[in-house]
């Protein structure tokens, strides 16, 4: 089911052009140095093929909840997910939007030198100066609105994932407003933003989730909101 995105109202990404590419699920937010909504939407039906076909042979790759292993020949962006579902202890379809956001952004890199791709709260940056992303942690988070994430100009580019237990339509068994994952790696960050959020049940384990992510080797950074109470650890710098 849809879900507006209502946050994308705040969105202000000073010198680059911003646009929408929706294809049935995949719904990004794209900003770039030009309008690049063909391109974009190529890679997403590009991708999403990969994906679909995949689990069309294997349908434990979308229903399983544990990582789980993929075949030798599988699409890259496949792989991806696997792997980053490996590394965090969860199903692959985890971290299906964070890899869709940096395989799609990479891909434009070819016609842009910056792209911000923003796909349902995870989101793959490329920037050649600070960027400033702020926080949603729901309507009723005194955090919303009032925090924001520094991210500096990266070779590799950076991923910036969140889980909600309260917010997102996405599967979460936590209660956590917003944990959010930095990585380099975004399909990475949007596992391993399902993992410690599955473990947050309330203010008191936001020490717990934070504990795991720190634990996942490609995690850079983790911010978990709990009501009034946050907990942070590593490249995390507010705004």
């Amino acid at each position: 089911m849809y879900k507006e995105r209502s946050y994308r109202r705040w969105v202000k990404s000073e010198g680059l052009v911003t646009f929408e590419v929706k294809e049935r699920e995949t719904d990004l937010l794209i900003s770039a140095s030009k309008n690049l909504e063909a391109a974009s939407r190529e890679a997403i039906l590009n991708y999403r093929q990969d994906i679909e076909l995949y689990i069309k042979a294997h349908r434990d790759f979308f229903t399983s909840l544990e990582p789980i292993d993929v075949d030798g020949d599988a699409p890259k962006i496949v792989k991806a997910m696997a792997d980053a579902g490996k590394k965090a202890s969860v199903g692959p379809m985890a971290a299906v939007a964070g890899a869709i956001a940096e395989f799609a952004g990479r891909d434009l890199l070819a016609y842009t030198d910056e792209v911000i791709v923003e796909n349902g709260g995870d989101i793959f940056v490329k920037t050649k100066v600070r960027r400033i992303l702020g926080v949603y942690a729901g309507e009723n988070s005194p955090f919303s609105g009032r925090l924001a994430l520094e991210i500096s100009p990266s070779d590799m580019g950076t991923g910036v994932c969140t889980s909600s237990g309260t917010v997102s339509h996405s599967l979460s068994f936590g209660k956590a407003d917003a944990v959010l994952i930095v990585s380099n790696n975004t399909a990475l960050a949007d596992a391993v933003a399902t993992a410690a959020g599955n473990a947050v049940k309330g203010p008191g384990s936001i020490e717990k989730g934070i504990d795991i992510a720190r634990a996942i080797e490609g995690v850079s950074g983790v911010l978990i909101l709990v009501g009034d109470k946050m907990g942070s650890w590593g490249e995390i710098k507010l705004v």
